[in-house]
């Protein structure tokens, strides 16, 4: 039933991605703002965002706990589905990358860099320069993004079930929402900790589902680096996993000036096709361990 449970709300959870709708972004925003306000030199705590995302964590684990102990497994699946899909989703790429890639062909890197300024990490906005920069920090944005609200979902649901699935998820919203700024470092040091092993396990599928000889000879610089951060992990692993230069702009531009025009487009649309390839890769091996009595 896991599978079937994950399945069906990946599925659903495109289809309203596809429509921009049910963003679990709002969700956890409107209920991080419902915490207390914290004293003055007690910014940087992290005791009352970790009650918000860990007892929510701890209740759905241990009702499902508790519903498996009674012989009522079966009522919990539909309640999974649903939680599965507020805690995925990234609506509103869709769009952003589609007016971007058309700003990129008209070669107008103004009007691309507003599109996607609001998407990139407050900390890097002011470093894209160039275009390549600029090019290259939206594709790691998308890149994460798109790991911390499917992958690393998936990765804990199916390890330890919903509840730590809620708790990765909890912890980036932390990272990225939470009130207190100053706070938000030390979560996101807690939320890598908790994307470290599946995003070694993506870094690997890229390379089943991408070029395996160039993600080799990025191996030791990826996974092989165990200290690496989530986002050099997944762009490291991308680089080598794609074909025809769609991460490294500067080589492109040398090789293909005629096609320098379409390059925006083409990277993402090779970002997107390989992410979906790996998501596939998952699916299919989570299908094996069901097979083999494994789940």
């Amino acid at each position: 039933m896991v599978l079937i449970v994950f399945l069906l709300a990946y599925i659903v959870r495109r289809r309203l991605d596809t429509h921009n709708s049910l963003s679990g972004d709002k969700l956890w925003r409107h209920w991080f703002h419902q915490a207390v306000k914290v004293e003055a030199g007690h910014e940087s705590g992290i005791a009352g965002g970790l009650a918000l995302v860990v007892l929510p964590a701890l209740i759905l684990g241990l009702g499902m706990y508790l519903l498996d102990a009674v012989g009522w497994r079966v009522v919990g699946y539909p309640i999974e589905w649903l939680i599965l899909i507020l805690m995925m989703g990234a609506p509103g790429w869709r769009p952003i990358l589609q007016s971007y890639s058309v700003s990129w062909q008209r070669g107008d890197m103004q009007a691309a860099w507003l599109i996607v300024e609001d998407r990139l990490p407050p900390e890097e906005r002011g470093a894209a320069s160039s275009p390549d920069v600029m090019h290259l920090t939206l594709s790691k944005a998308f890149l994460v993004g798109v790991f911390q609200r499917f992958f690393l979902v998936g990765f804990w649901y199916v390890v330890g079930g919903i509840g730590l699935a809620v708790l990765a998820r909890g912890l980036v919203a932390l990272s990225e929402q939470w009130p207190q700024a100053a706070a938000r470092t030390r979560f996101q040091r807690l939320a890598e900790w908790m994307a470290w092993l599946p995003v070694r396990l993506l870094s690997v599928t890229f390379g089943i589902a991408g070029d395996l000889a160039g993600w080799l000879r990025e191996f030791p610089a990826s996974v092989g680096g165990v200290s690496k951060k989530t986002a050099d992990v997944l762009m490291i692993s991308a680089n080598g996993s794609l074909t025809g230069y769609a991460l490294d702009p500067e080589r492109f531009s040398r090789i293909h000036p005629d096609e320098w025009v379409d390059f925006g487009g083409r990277s993402l649309g090779a970002i997107l096709d390989l992410l979906n390839r790996s998501m596939l890769v998952w699916i299919c091996g989570l299908a094996l361990l069901v097979i083999f009595g494994v789940l």
